[in-house]
């Protein structure tokens, strides 16, 4: 069974370093939502009736209607499924709460703040060159940030739906329409063992 997958720590350097946060999701993204069918297909019993003759004059695939046994579906979603959509959510909602916050160590603060005092400076006469209005400064690494974390989140709204669509035609699960009410259910089970501790 494939294991989730979480980064190491989380530091605002992780945020900031881009193509490690992008490598993290993707890579998470790949071994669990992108491989679904795959990872369903091994939670199932082989030849658990014995062989039919009949399957080898069949051409095509086989339909994937065929429903996983419950205990199997159960034990994939709360152990594989369920975790590796919390390590990402984790991260994204901890990038989320940096791209927020004051960023004191921007290497760029020093830069930005001599572009803007020349730009205040610049004499501009439109008649001259009519463009010469336009002024395109940097951004900030946190508004960066923060535009990388809202298009991750659409994203993974798009994947976690597929991968929920498809869970629920193969394991029958009736059960939770969504995918958010099946995992805020997950993450209530997972709160209320610790509770009575």
């Amino acid at each position: 069974m494939v294991q989730p997958s979480s980064p190491s720590s989380l530091t605002p350097q992780f945020c900031f370093t881009t193509s490690a946060l992008r490598e993290f999701l993707r890579l998470s993204r790949s071994s669990v939502d992108d491989t679904i069918t795959q990872n369903l297909n091994a939670l199932e019993t082989p030849a658990r009736a014995g062989f039919d003759p009949t399957s080898t004059s069949r051409l095509g695939p086989r339909p994937l209607s065929r429903h996983i046994e419950a205990t199997k579906c159960n034990a994939f979603k709360d152990k594989v499924l369920f975790p590796s959509w919390q390590a990402r959510s984790d991260v994204l909602s901890y990038c989320s709460v940096v791209a927020t916050s004051p960023d004191p160590d921007d290497p760029e603060a020093a830069l930005r703040q001599a572009e803007q005092e020349k730009n205040r400076e610049r004499v501009v006469d439109e008649r001259l060159d009519p463009y010469s209005t336009r002024v395109f400064p940097r951004q900030a690494r946190t508004e960066l940030l923060a535009d990388i974390i809202r298009q991750e989140i659409r994203v993974e709204n798009i994947v976690r739906s597929r991968t929920w669509d498809i869970v629920r035609q193969r394991c029958d699960s009736q059960a939770h329409a969504s995918w958010e009410d099946a995992l805020a259910d997950w993450r209530a089970s997972k709160i209320s063992p610790e509770a009575g501790r």
